[in-house]
């Protein structure tokens, strides 16, 4: 997946969302007055309704109940385009227009006998005679045997019945391919995170993402799968479960990337504002709008302090905050729910963006510098300086005792040899390492006349290293120390292994060391520096410190 392909796209996606307005409306609904009771005359256009109830809480037994509505059509339709009538309500109900029955959904009055039928949105088509511009009564004669305390219609909706059963699907088609950018863009950061697990923002951002296409899929699923109302109140709380999952996760992930002062006390209180709001005594409805007018004022926050503190990629963060809003005040809840975590959501992979983009470059530098670096080391091995000064030694050798001379030259083969076995790997066995060592203080008791040893504890011989680690902490031994009262410069090399880590200590046993050529970082070091970021990225520490025996170099690398 190219990001920013995937950034463009889903950047289109919501554009289109938001622009894709309904039409003028065709009506003008009025107060809803409801009656308890049945009687077929309360279907009539011209009764008398003055004396009904403004509103009713309670229709305990399913009993059946009529509210009716005045409607003013603005618009006559046309004879071929007759309009269609969606209802969002509980209950099963009749519909009557105008005194006239228009369609049945579920049987109100016999559900305890017949069980539940019909389904939360219905769409009627009303006769074009009965649409005529004016008013015009809409009565339902319902019934709620198993939600009697929700007795309002949800929604209503008049337009062309064509338009109202091809524009749900048509919405809910373009919204599903919508979800599926987010599905890919799970597990797309979910196999990111598995290949690398200390990055757990990206597997913050795959939750998010993930957790984004199930609201979108359990919000959209009534254009195509039948829901009983009194199933609808399950799918209200699926909502408000994921809403409570993104509302958390998403300032949780800002913080990550935006640090500030006493981050978890803050996020924990966040965290028991939006579980208040989930368990307690509210509108369901509401809930999804509470929990993310919260986590906008969360965020908002936790990215003003990025701004704040200049950390890069905050100020288009903070942006994609601010465009949220007026798309909440111009668009439907709906769309404008969806819309406005979509910019959010993009703002998080644009910050994950950066951060892969900086891994990336810094892998990059890190293969350079040690590209140029284990030149720098072979060039070192191999200098005019260098070979004058083993030459000469060697003459001397030869003049004095051949047999040790040609010792001295088989030592010096080999580590040629093994330098260039070694030097265009990136991990070669431990063996090879300590091998290349003991050759290196083999040539250098002939140059200098010193006596050398290394002495290795514990060492797991299956574990790999970057070649020329340690030899590169030996040669700085020999050039920085001098020898002890015996005429002897000692190293050891310590293994230690736990859960979390495995530890290698490098120790230097000599007289002195000369301090003042290791307060600046020389080429070793940033050799050490470069090979073990190639190998292992972040995960690893290095320490180099002075000691009452020498010099200890301590190199951790993390699982």
């Amino acid at each position: 997946m190219n990001l920013r392909s995937a950034f463009y796209f889903l950047l289109a996606s919501i554009l289109l969302l938001v622009t894709s307005c309904s039409e003028n409306p065709v009506f003008q609904q009025h107060e809803t007055v409801f009656q308890i009771g049945d009687q077929q005359e309360w279907a009539a256009k011209d009764l008398n309704d003055r004396s009904w109830r403004k509103r009713i809480s309670l229709v305990p037994d399913g009993q059946i109940y009529w509210h009716r509505t005045k409607i003013d059509i603005l618009k006559t339709s046309e004879s071929l385009q007759p309009y269609g009538l969606m209802l969002q309500a509980y209950g099963e109900y009749e519909v009557f227009w105008d005194g006239v029955l228009i369609g049945k959904n579920g049987n109100p009055g016999q559900e305890a006998l017949l069980g539940p039928e019909g389904k939360m949105w219905a769409t009627f088509s009303i006769p074009s005679h009965l649409t005529e511009a004016g008013e015009h009564v809409l009565a339902v004669r319902s019934s709620l045997y198993y939600f009697p305390g929700h007795t309002a219609i949800e929604d209503l909706k008049i337009e062309e019945y064509d338009k109202l059963l091809t524009d749900r699907l048509f919405e809910s088609s373009y919204m599903h391919l919508f979800a599926g950018a987010f599905l890919i863009a799970s597990f797309y950061f979910l196999f990111l995170f598995l290949s690398n697990r200390k990055e757990y923002a990206t597997l913050v951002f795959s939750i998010s993402c993930f957790l984004f296409f199930a609201l979108i899929l359990v919000e959209f699923m009534k254009a195509y799968v039948s829901i009983h109302y009194s199933l609808h109140v399950i799918r209200l709380k699926t909502i408000g479960f994921l809403m409570l999952g993104i509302s958390f996760l998403i300032p949780f992930y800002f913080s990550m990337q935006f640090p500030f002062p006493k981050r978890k006390l803050l996020l924990a209180i966040h965290a028991g504002i939006l579980l208040y709001i989930f368990f307690s005594r509210h509108v369901f409805e509401l809930t999804p709008n509470n929990m993310s007018l919260g986590m906008w004022l969360f965020s908002f926050g936790i990215v003003a302090y990025g701004v704040y503190k200049k950390i890069n990629g905050a100020r288009v963060v903070l942006l994609t905050l601010l465009l949220s809003v007026p798309i909440v005040l111009a668009t439907p809840f709906n769309k404008s729910l969806f819309a406005g975590f979509s910019l959010i959501l993009l703002g998080m992979f644009y910050l994950l963006s950066l951060r892969i983009k900086e891994q990336r470059l810094a892998y990059e530098n890190s293969l350079v510098q040690s590209t140029r670096l284990r030149l720098e080391l072979l060039k070192k091995n191999i200098q005019p300086h260098f070979l004058m000064n083993t030459l000469t030694s060697l003459i001397d050798w030869i003049e004095e005792s051949p047999k040790k001379g040609v010792l001295f030259i088989e030592a010096l083969a080999k580590e040629f040899d093994l330098l260039n076995q070694i030097e265009n790997k990136t991990l070669i066995a431990i063996d090879q390492e300590i091998a290349l060592c003991h050759t290196h203080l083999e040539i250098m008791e002939y140059r200098k006349e010193i006596s050398y040893s290394l002495e290795e504890e514990s060492i797991d011989f299956e574990q790999t290293i970057p070649p020329g680690i340690f030899h590169t902490l030996l040669e700085n031994g020999i050039t920085h120390s001098l020898p002890l009262e015996d005429n002897s410069i000692r190293f050891k090399l310590i293994f230690e292994s736990n859960s979390d880590h495995i530890c290698y200590t490098f120790l230097t046993f000599a007289t002195s060391v000369k301090q003042e050529e290791n307060t600046k970082e020389g080429t070793g070091l940033k050799y050490i520096k470069a090979r073990l970021t190639e190998s292992y990225h972040e995960q690893w520490e290095l320490t180099s410190e002075s000691a009452h025996h020498g010099w200890k170099n301590t190199i951790k690398i993390y699982s």
